[in-house]
């Protein structure tokens, strides 16, 4: 069956109408309708079997609906045949205008295109002069045929940059200065090729192509800005050069080849750059200094010369002098006008080979230009040193040695240093040349073997043999020393190894082992320690007995801290001011004994007047008791302390108690606190004794 979409009649419209072979036009049969959209959008008359669409459909929303149709007994309801299925089809009507789904569209065409989807009306289209263009785009139905519908849409065309501009230079000829004392890798000036192109195509790379400072300067590309940037390449010389001119040419990095026609990419210019005069400092003949000296050099001779100038046209005098941080010892001095440099104190290679100053060069015109140069002074050796003994020696001599054995060999050193090495000779004094103990050999590693003459040496006879050498070199002027060799005689085994050399010559006469003597020394030793406790023990016994007992407290000394008046005493008397004046200056009045001089009586102070400060009455009265030798007792010490108000526990002091020792109860000291309780303990003790 087939139903119109959007109809929209004043009464249901007729779908079609369903019968079966079994009415016979009676009204025992119905008609059921079931499935899609039955009974709300399509609706049966079950006497006559006419279906109806209630409802306006619209095929863009759903095109067909299937439905089941029965024909059953309308007083049983049994059905009569088996159910049919049928399916009824929307049909579309021109009901929807044509749309652009993805409208307004955007699109981009390379300028100078000459074949696009939308084609260009005008050839040669140049993105400089228009970027943007809008179109409007219409499509309708039914092949453009009257009654059709249609839509529109806008189309924005975006022409893209191609590289069809070279770059070009703002001016043909550029003008900068630049101090000749501009460190290298500072920029002197900037450059810029303008490109109508944007982005990659605009790119332009700088170079120096002509001109006479290629070597000097350099120009780089700034890749933010597109600036071509020229730096020093070399230190500059306003003396020297005072200008210099540069070809620079800029060139576009992205060449398009289809646009190569178009003639070059690429733009020159020229830079002139003038050299400016600057002060600069003294500047000297070599960046280095190496000097010779001997080490014998006179005082004040002249070691070597240093040589400055200043590079300015005005060419400044120049004054050298020595950085003493680098010569702390004043070994040289410099002659301010020319500068050579003179030795001030004497060298000696072997304790200082090289010396490294610093020479100043400062302009007498302007002394804030100043140059520093290393000098390196190497001192030279002479022979000022005579060779002696590498380390004391000391041979051993076996008592059954054999004539010509070798002792002892020995070796020499000399704190000089030839050019040619080291070559000692050795000898014996004159007067010993004929030595009947001992003779020498010179081996060929420069060094020394003593040997002995003849066999039968004795501890006993003579335990020690004493061997002066001479030692000679063969510097210029030659130097020699005389170094004593100590030959011990021992007694040693039979395969030549040292057992005894002097302790056992001794002790063997008498009959006494090592042994021996180790208990013997043993002996004397507990006897020393025996003596030692016996003395501290007697000692002990004399010393008086001490009494310990801390709760004997006749003669102790009991130390408490006296507690303030806390957070609330704000007016606590400052016990600096309870200080003897006289003590704080280092005097100190006797008051252990009676003063030899007799000072008249004092003079009785006026009544106090009510109201007085407690505080300044007792500074007063302290003041006077200082100052007063003759006033008694001579064995005292007097304390005033200021307690201060606010303290919880109330005062300690006696002085504001009406009644008599005697008289008071201190039992209250034990509900103060952990802090009062040893002092509780103590007048508790007291009371107790009085009682009993």
């Amino acid at each position: 069956m087939f139903v119109l979409e959007e109809f929209s009649g004043p009464e249901p419209i007729l779908v079609g109408r369903l019968h079966t072979d079994l009415d016979p036009g009676s009204s025992k049969i119905k008609y059921i309708l079931s499935g899609d959209g039955a009974g709300t959008i399509f609706v049966i008359n079950d006497k006559t079997g006419d279906i109806h669409a209630m409802k306006r459909l619209d095929r863009e929303e759903k095109a067909e609906y299937t439905l089941t149709a029965q024909a059953v007994d309308r007083d049983t309801n049994q059905p009569l045949e088996p159910p049919s299925e049928f399916i009824i089809k929307v049909q579309d009507i021109n009901d929807n205008a044509p749309e652009f789904v993805d409208g307004p569209y955007h699109a981009t065409v390379p300028e100078m295109s000459v074949v696009a989807i939308i084609k260009t009306a005008l050839p040669n289209m140049d993105r400089e002069a228009k970027e943007e263009y809008f179109v409007v785009i219409q499509a309708k139905d039914m092949g453009g045929h009257m009654g059709g519908l249609s839509g529109t849409t806008t189309v924005t065309i975006t022409l893209t940059d191609v590289n069809d501009n070279p770059p070009k230079f703002a001016q043909s000829l550029y003008h900068f200065s630049v101090m000749e004392d501009v460190a290298v890798g500072e920029p002197v000036g900037r450059v810029k090729a303008n490109d109508l192109d944007i982005g990659d195509n605009a790119k332009s790379s700088y170079d120096i192509i002509e001109g006479d400072g290629m070597d000097v300067f350099e120009i780089t590309t700034d890749a933010q800005t597109q600036d071509g940037i020229i730096r020093v390449r070399k230190p500059l010389d306003f003396e020297t050069k005072k200008s210099y001119t540069l070809k620079v040419e800029a060139t576009n990095i992205h060449i398009d080849p289809r646009f190569i026609s178009g003639g070059p990419f690429k733009d020159t210019a020229t830079v002139k750059i003038v050299v400016e005069d600057a002060d600069e400092p003294p500047v000297f003949s070599s960046p280095t200094y190496l000097l010779e000296v001997h080490e014998n050099a006179a005082i004040n001779s002249v070691i070597g010369q240093v040589t400055a100038h200043d590079p300015d046209v005005s060419s400044s005098p120049i004054r050298f002098s020595i950085d003493r941080h680098t010569d702390l010892e004043r070994q040289f001095n410099i002659n301010a006008e020319d500068g050579k440099i003179t030795l001030a104190t004497p060298l000696d290679r072997e304790t200082n080979m090289w010396h490294n100053i610093t020479i100043v060069a400062t302009e007498t015109r302007n002394h804030s230009q100043v140059s520093r140069v290393p000098v390196a002074i190497k001192v030279l050796d002479v022979n000022d040193n005579a060779p002696e003994f590498a380390s004391e020696h000391e041979a051993f001599l076996c008592e059954n040695g054999k004539p010509g054995q070798v002792i002892q060999i020995v070796s020499a050193v000399d704190k000089d240093d030839p050019k040619n090495g080291h070559y000692f000779l050795y000898s014996l004094l004159p007067e010993m040349a004929n030595n009947p103990n001992f003779t020498i050999k010179k081996n060929e590693d420069n060094t020394l073997s003593i040997m002995a003459k003849h066999s039968g040496f004795s501890r006993q006879k003579q335990e020690v043999y004493l061997l002066p050498i001479i030692i000679s070199d063969t510097g210029n002027p030659p130097m020699s020393s005389t170094s004593t060799l100590t030959i011990r005689v021992c007694g040693c085994s039979s395969d030549g190894i040292v057992q005894s050399c002097n302790v056992e010559a001794y002790v063997l006469p008498i009959g006494l082992s090592m042994g021996a003597l180790i208990a013997i020394l043993a002996c004397i030793i507990l006897l020393l320690v025996i003596v030692v406790l016996f003395v501290t023990l007697r000692r002990h016994k004399n010393e008086p007995l001490i009494i310990k007992d801390d709760e004997d407290v006749r003669e102790n000394i009991i130390r408490y801290d006296d507690e303030g008046g806390g957070e609330e005493d704000t007016e606590a008397f400052d016990i600096a001011t309870l200080q003897n004046p006289d003590g704080i200056n280092g005097f100190l009045p006797r008051k252990d004994i009676k003063p030899d001089l007799q000072f008249m009586p004092r003079q009785g102070l006026a009544p106090v007047p009510n109201g007085v400060d407690v505080d300044e009455f007792i500074n007063v009265r302290l003041h006077e008791a200082d100052n007063d030798p003759t006033a008694p007792p001579y064995d005292s010490i007097q304390i005033y302390g200021y307690e201060g108000r606010g303290s919880a526990a109330g005062s300690l002091s006696s002085l504001e108690s009406s009644t008599s020792d005697s008289d008071q109860n201190f039992d209250y000291l034990s509900e103060w606190g952990p802090r009062f309780k040893r002092l509780g303990e103590l007048y508790s003790v007291g009371e107790s004794d009085k009682e009993t």
